[in-house]
């Protein structure tokens, strides 16, 4: 599927923003950590015969997502007449992982890769993945000016593997019109999960086909990464602290009992395709009550008129909690001018001023709260209704463990999630057979 991320207020094409939402089932092979740093695609370091050093960047984008990336780099290469940025190479987002792994396989690799945050633990394995640690703690922009969310989603053993390159958030978005029709209030920040679920059932009207809510429903990343949210608000994180098990053994019944009670109510859409595009129509034709969503869904819901309202996600302990899922531009080291050019390039594109361009045009949050506090960044959220519930969550977002095993816990925790959304299995029992299979991918050597 393309890898598209929509500017906010544009219609959209037939693909909605599935980056962040992906989650890999492909680990980096033996041959791509074997791969020697330095020995990339080119011979010549890049440095023509002007002196002027040439990178290859892999965007990974389509669409508005491409017409943005593109016109930041021409505007970089205009700037900057000892750096020639090349943005032609690469495949779509989606599988830019395995594109990745082949690359650092031959010894033939980009200078910039769009690497998803799930996928970094995996591709940083390699040699070749450069550290950025000094040029981001160093940088024009300070360190800790990122959103916590955008730290943590390129930090990994304490190095900073990768920039940031694409920030969002989870927030609730509701359909005005089918609240009024049922006669129940709109939800306020502050509601609690038990309310989200009372809620549901009493938008839910099975003769008229409404649903009060939706999930997906095929067990991959996007059925995944709703429930992280739950599983940190009630005290539980992805791994244990002692590295060796799963973090949420208790806490992922908790959250799952909750899913169920959806379940049992019947007022959850369950999505049984990729990519939740059957959910989303759902909710755009006026059937579906409120659906937890990113920033990346204003456009289709305003292109079909819908009058919504955005409030925070639920809450077990009364604190907002949300989940971001940050992609990164991570540099592969083809030699010390090209390495140099490419962290040029990419502390750049972080700096308020252009980020502030990747946002609007390609439909991204802001990476910094210098971008936030921009002028045209405020107008943004002017023009976009509910824009900024989702730009102030970053406030209390976290983002998933750069973790080698992550891949492998989701998978285990999306087939839980699936088992007690179809009533197969009870929320202990799901989680059970989750922990098992989680807690033996953690005991792999890495």
């Amino acid at each position: 599927m393309a890898a598209v991320h929509r500017p906010f207020g544009t219609p959209s094409g037939p693909s909605r923003r599935t980056l962040l939402r992906r989650g890999t089932q492909v680990a980096l092979g033996a041959a791509a950590t074997t791969a020697l740093a330095g020995c990339g695609s080119g011979t010549d370091d890049g440095v023509g015969a002007d002196g002027r050093v040439t990178i290859e960047l892999w965007h990974g984008q389509t669409d508005t997502g491409r017409t943005a990336i593109e016109k930041l780099v021409a505007e970089f290469n205009r700037t900057h007449p000892h750096i020639r940025v090349d943005a032609g190479g690469g495949v779509l987002a989606d599988a830019m992982l395995q594109k990745i792994t082949a690359a650092l396989a031959s010894g033939s690799f980009p200078d910039i890769a769009y690497i998803f945050g799930s996928d970094l633990a995996s591709v940083a394995r390699s040699p070749s993945v450069v550290d950025l640690t000094d040029t981001f703690h160093d940088g024009p922009l300070p360190w800790k000016s990122f959103w916590a969310p955008a730290r943590a989603a390129v930090t990994l053993n304490g190095q900073v593997r990768a920039a940031p390159a694409l920030l969002d958030a989870l927030a609730v978005v509701c359909n005005k019109k089918v609240f009024r029709e049922a006669g129940v209030p709109l939800p306020e920040p502050g509601w609690t999960w038990d309310e989200y679920v009372e809620t549901a059932r009493k938008l839910t009207d099975r003769g008229r086909g409404v649903f009060g809510t939706g999930w997906p429903g095929v067990g991959d990343e996007d059925t995944v990464w709703r429930l992280w949210p739950m599983i940190w608000d009630l005290g539980g994180d992805v791994v244990s602290e002692d590295g060796k098990h799963i973090g949420f053994a208790d806490t992922g019944v908790r959250a799952l009992e909750t899913v169920a009670a959806l379940s049992r109510d019947k007022s959850v859409y369950i999505d049984p395709k990729p990519g939740s595009e059957q959910m989303y129509q759902v909710f755009t034709s006026g059937r579906m009550g409120m659906v937890p969503t990113g920033p990346w869904q204003l456009p289709d819901v305003r292109q079909a008129k819908i009058d919504y309202h955005v409030v925070p996600m639920p809450t077990y302990s009364g604190k907002e909690m949300t989940i971001s899922g940050p992609d990164t531009w991570t540099v592969f080291d083809n030699g010390p001018a090209r390495v140099r050019a490419a962290r040029t390039f990419v502390t750049w594109l972080s700096q308020p001023a252009h980020d502030v361009q990747w946002d609007i045009q390609a439909g991204s949050l802001p990476l910094s709260r210098a971008t936030e506090e921009l002028p045209s960044w405020r107008a943004q959220e002017k023009r976009t209704e509910g824009l900024h519930v989702f730009t102030k969550a970053l406030e209390t977002a976290r983002a998933r463990p750069v973790h080698p095993a992550y891949p492998q816990i989701s998978q285990a925790l999306g087939q839980a999630i699936v088992s007690v959304l179809l009533g197969r299995s009870s929320p202990a029992k799901a989680l059970r057979t989750c922990a098992d299979e989680a807690n033996a991918a953690l005991l792999i050597p890495r």
